[in-house]
């Protein structure tokens, strides 16, 4: 049986990933690098901003050091209130957030930034249905290692909102990208893709795989969860 969602954000919550995009390539450009829309879906979207930054240095032979990417990571958060702009959730986000959060915990698990997230859920009126929320820099390592699902899970069992005796295998992640499927299942979670970034064959990593947030039903929960425990 279902115990528990734990939504990415970005991507699945939000509509911001081109705005994280958008604000990616002004910082980079300021130092001459040129960051292409198809470069950042292929290979940084699943990163926090910190690993994004580091991966895109080493693909094109740049030095940086912590303090260059730490100026770099402000300038990015000086930037993203202004840019994010009147973007705020996905189109039935915050009634699939309603109808879950009536029935099971949920929380989120996240490689944006605490602040970033929060200025969205606070504008969407959705702050406090979300006791528990696990954001870039918060554990050891990001996305698409398990560290932010484990996190999300463990919290979610010391505030004792979880059942007695359930599991990770128990609680289903939403994701939109197969770095953050990659770390739910590594995490022991079930997954569930929604197709916002990505075609359903670049996430092979999903239990299912559906259009939106809006289309997330508890019955979907309810079978992913009891679909994979008849095959264990």
């Amino acid at each position: 049986m279902l115990a528990g969602v734990i939504f990415d954000f970005d991507g699945v919550l939000a509509d911001s990933e081109p705005v994280h995009l958008q604000v990616f390539q002004d910082v980079l450009d300021q130092i001459g690098i040129t960051l292409t829309a198809e470069e950042y879906y292929e290979r940084y979207l699943g990163y926090s901003d910190r690993d994004a930054f580091a991966e895109v240095f080493r693909d094109r032979g740049v030095t940086m050091d912590a303090a260059e990417i730490e100026a770099l990571l402000e300038r990015k958060k000086g930037l993203f209130p202004r840019a994010i702009g009147d973007h705020t959730l996905y189109a039935g986000a915050a009634a699939c957030v309603a109808r879950v959060a009536g029935r099971v915990p949920i929380a989120i698990a996240s490689g944006a930034l605490r602040q970033e997230i929060e200025l969205i859920l606070d504008r969407s009126g959705l702050r406090d249905r979300f006791p528990v929320i696990v954001a870039a820099g918060e554990t050891p390592r990001s996305k698409p290692a398990p560290d932010p699902y484990a996190r999300a899970f463990e919290l979610l069992r010391e505030s004792g909102a979880l059942r007695a005796g359930a599991t990770p295998a128990d609680v289903v992640a939403i994701e939109d990208s197969e770095w953050g499927l990659q770390a739910a299942r590594g995490a022991g979670l079930r997954t569930v893709a929604v197709l916002t970034s990505y075609q359903r064959d670049k996430l092979p990593s999903a239990d299912a795989w559906l259009p939106s947030i809006a289309d997330v039903t508890l019955d979907v929960l309810d079978e992913v969860v009891s679909r994979a425990r008849a095959t264990t």
